[in-house]
């Protein structure tokens, strides 16, 4: 019976412990967290986040939420363009590469990332908002992008 209540208290302590894509990252007391994993890459999604701040002199509150949300967003494709500049394709070259000889292909990757979906948003107790955007891995392969190790 020790034995058990021993194992049962580190799983409890590991799965506390444990970050995912869908975990929060405003508390309940609608603060930021301090700290996050950024997501980033994973088998089928890239993952970004964004932070949006309210306008503060906006009186109505829907107004500040929405346009906080607005802000994160465009954050958000902003960090996500970072990550797919940054992945490696077959031949050696990363996306970034990729795109100064292609234009074509930056416009395909602009319209794939402004589709990226929102799987998260959460307002914090001023009205700013934090948003996670993925994008799946897919949307670049059919674009002609041949990823390295896939």
């Amino acid at each position: 019976m020790k034995k058990l209540l021993v194992v049962l208290f580190v799983a409890v302590l590991f799965y506390g412990c444990a970050s995912s894509p869908d975990k929060g990252t405003v508390s309940k007391e609608g603060e930021i967290e301090r700290e996050w994993v950024e997501q980033g890459i994973t088998k089928n999604f890239i993952f970004a986040r964004g932070i949006g701040a309210a306008d503060q002199t906006l009186e109505n509150k829907t107004q500040k939420m929405a346009t906080s949300r607005n802000s994160a967003i465009v954050n958000a494709q902003y960090n996500m363009l970072s990550v797919v500049k940054g992945v490696q394709l077959e031949g050696g070259i990363t996306v970034e590469k990729a795109i100064e000889t292609d234009s074509m292909l930056a416009t395909s990757i602009d319209a794939a990332i402004k589709g990226a979906q929102v799987v998260r948003s959460e307002w914090t107790s001023d009205d700013g908002c934090v948003v996670i955007l993925r994008l799946s891995k897919k949307a670049l392969k059919e674009m002609g992008l041949k990823i390295a190790g896939e």
